[in-house]
């Protein structure tokens, strides 16, 4: 089972920005920009780790949910748009990155990752919450 399996079942915490009956939306706990939200499916065993594994109605399914969130992070979080990233190779678990953006190499992941305190990432996650529609 993956941390991401036992973040869905409420096993670890997380700071949750949206949800549905398949997917799931949390913030980076390690995040290249505030606001970066990690999506993943709520998979039956065994997870998915590749996201091209996935069936054609869950990748699409999984790509408009992620739409939904990215409109949510941009009306929550400054930035000129969002960026869309599948490594896959970190935690294996089909999940999609969406950074907030403010130019290209916002979404370098050999960039430093901030240091948010919890209570930062709980208003951050709330605001983005709070514009899911």
């Amino acid at each position: 089972m993956t941390i991401f399996t036992k973040i869905i079942k409420g096993e670890i915490p997380s700071f949750k920005v949206a949800e549905d009956e398949h997917f799931f939306a949390f913030l980076d706990i390690n995040p290249l920009k505030k606001g970066h939200t990690l999506v993943i499916p709520k998979l039956a065993e065994p997870e998915a780790d590749y996201i091209f594994a996935l069936d054609d109605k869950t990748l699409a399914e999984m790509a408009v949910f992620a739409k939904r969130v990215a409109s949510a992070i941009e009306k929550a979080i400054p930035c000129k748009r969002v960026g869309v990233a599948v490594l896959g190779m970190e935690v294996l678990h089909v999940h999609i990155h969406l950074i907030p953006l403010d130019k290209e190499t916002d979404m370098l992941f050999t960039n430093p990752k901030l240091k948010l305190s919890p209570e930062e990432m709980k208003e951050t996650a709330e605001k983005i919450a709070a514009n899911f529609e």
